[in-house]
């Protein structure tokens, strides 16, 4: 608690009305859905702020596929 009041000047008094308010909207019954959501949301913003920046360098080489969308049919006479 102490780091939340020490960012946004927030104290014990102003979070206790926040929770309630909270409490009011949400309802008792999905707080614990709420706060689980919450806690994946911020460890996967965690995770992906660690992460280095995947580069893919391999080379890409054609496949069979594209080699044959490449290729031009002749004209056909008729």
């Amino acid at each position: 608690m102490a780091i939340i009041g020490g960012v946004f000047g927030l104290g014990v008094p102003e979070l206790i009305i926040i929770l309630v308010i909270i409490l009011i909207i949400f309802g008792a019954g999905r707080l614990p859905e709420i706060a689980g959501s919450l806690a994946k949301s911020i460890k996967a913003f965690k995770k992906a702020t660690k992460e280095p920046d995947e580069i893919d360098v391999t080379a890409k080489t054609p496949s069979a596929a594209d080699s044959r969308e490449k290729v031009e049919k002749p004209p056909q006479a008729g």
